[in-house]
């Protein structure tokens, strides 16, 4: 590591381009109405009860969705599916419009077809964290098949090696 450590808070430019550092699976999460965005944010919270977490812009157009939504569906991204990510991280077009290929899942929440895995989870709670919500959900439905996972690096989409 080069340079020294500041006790300064960091500016938001200066703390993106450390996190762009991270390597991060990429997911679609899909609520009633339809609405989806992209996130990298996803992780694993707990076994015991089963949780799952993802942050969201509280200033996104899919908010006001995720907000009212008693269930969201979580899309583990497939390598093959750049196209289905870059076309939900894209502001003011239909993000279900054909080609996409969806239908209706569990509690009516929109499910996309060919991704790695799906999760439909029932949301535990969200939390206000700065300019974004954290949201706890528990996997009620579950499907996977077998492939590899569209990755996201230092501001690019990569295939898993």
């Amino acid at each position: 590591m080069t340079g020294t450590l500041s006790t300064r808070a960091l500016g938001p430019d200066r703390f993106r381009s450390l996190l762009r550092r991270h390597a991060a699976g990429v997911v679609v999460v899909t609520a009633p109405g339809p609405a989806g965005f992209t996130a990298t944010s996803f992780t694993s919270v707990s076994l015991e009860p089963p949780l799952v977490s993802f942050c969201l812009d509280r200033r996104s157009s899919s908010w006001p969705a995720v907000e009212r939504a008693g269930h969201v569906a979580v899309h583990v991204l497939a390598e093959a599916q750049e196209h289905v990510a870059r076309r939900f991280e894209t502001s003011g077009v239909d993000r279900f419009a054909a080609p996409l290929r969806w239908r209706a899942g569990a509690h009516d929440v929109p499910v996309l077809d060919d991704a790695l895995a799906v999760l439909v989870c029932r949301v535990a709670e969200r939390v206000h964290a700065g300019d974004h919500a954290i949201v706890l959900a528990e996997p009620v439905h579950g499907e996977h098949r077998d492939g590899q996972p569209l990755l996201y690096h230092d501001g690019r989409y990569l295939k898993a090696a």
